[in-house]
């Protein structure tokens, strides 16, 4: 059944052991803040169901996970066989905050019969927040099956559509950017806070897994954001989010995944944009949290 085209299917990439609860509430809050067409959220989410389309019982069954460096990386390039390869879908990683009205990226221009994707390009693909045609995709994309047990089927997909520049549509450094990108937080459209040694979610996901005795997803250096201004807006409608009704535990999930294997960060040195900033980011945790 065809999916009704005024409604917003977006998929979110996010942890499943409730590691990025913070990251889920500001970005749902945000989304449907601004949102003037009714959204349906997919939290993706890995899953030790066998009937879960995130299905990966670690041993070679499902999604193959040991390449990834986040606990979703690859499952964006799944959703147009989630939907039947119908209509569109949109993808975001967890880390966004919202700024203006999805309808704006929903609608986006793609040119029928060669746009596959809205993504934000320039020197490199900008995979973050993406738009599909879901039709289109099942033209070049891989089997299901391919994609789940291929280890390096995210570098893959990545490269092809590099490789292959007609096949995308630019959204705006506006919707589609890195940590600002520089740009005035006035213009922001959206906010991918992307660098993951410097998240603000960080501030208040670090204390809460150690009191529970758990630990973040994310094992590399945590830094301060070289961008105040950008960590005084997460901090904003975070709360906003709370005096709303929004709650942490909505987002907690029933059955946590446990142990997967991905990629380590130790070595992660921050995007293009923070690396430049680096000298900024000389602040620890202790700044986070201050």
């Amino acid at each position: 059944m065809t999916h009704p085209a005024d409604i917003a299917r977006v998929f979110i990439g996010c942890d499943p052991n409730d590691c990025d609860l913070e990251q889920m509430m500001v970005l749902e809050y945000s989304l449907r803040k601004h949102a003037s067409i009714p959204v349906q959220i997919e939290w993706m989410q890995l899953s030790r169901d066998p009937a879960s389309f995130w299905f990966s019982d670690g041993e070679g069954e499902g999604w193959t996970t040991e390449c990834w460096a986040t606990p979703f990386s690859a499952f964006r390039w799944g959703i147009p066989a989630f939907c039947n390869f119908q209509g569109r879908a949109f993808y975001s990683d967890a880390d966004v905050l919202y700024l203006s009205d999805i309808a704006e990226i929903w609608h986006h221009p793609m040119e029928e019969g060669t746009a596959i994707l809205a993504a934000g390009t320039g020197k490199d693909l900008r995979l973050g927040e993406m738009l599909w045609d879901c039709e289109a995709g099942a033209r070049f994309l891989p089997s299901l099956e391919q994609l789940r047990g291929d280890r390096l089927g995210h570098k893959k997909m990545q490269q092809f559509f590099e490789q292959h520049p007609e096949f995308v549509a630019p959204l705006k450094p506006e919707y589609s950017n890195l940590d600002g990108d520089d740009l005035p937080l006035e213009s922001l459209k959206a906010l991918h806070y992307s660098d993951m040694g410097s998240q603000f979610s960080h501030r208040y996901s670090l204390p809460r897994l150690k009191a529970e005795n758990r630990q973040h997803w994310f094992d590399g250096k945590i830094y301060g954001h070289y961008r105040d201004d950008l960590r005084e807006l997460f901090e904003q409608y975070y709360h906003e989010a709370l005096q709303a009704g929004y709650t942490l535990e909505q987002y907690r999930n029933v059955l946590p995944y446990g142990c997967f294997n991905k990629q380590s960060q130790e070595k992660y040195d921050g995007n293009p944009i923070t690396r430049k900033k680096k000298p900024f980011l000389q602040r620890m945790l202790g700044g986070l949290l201050g």
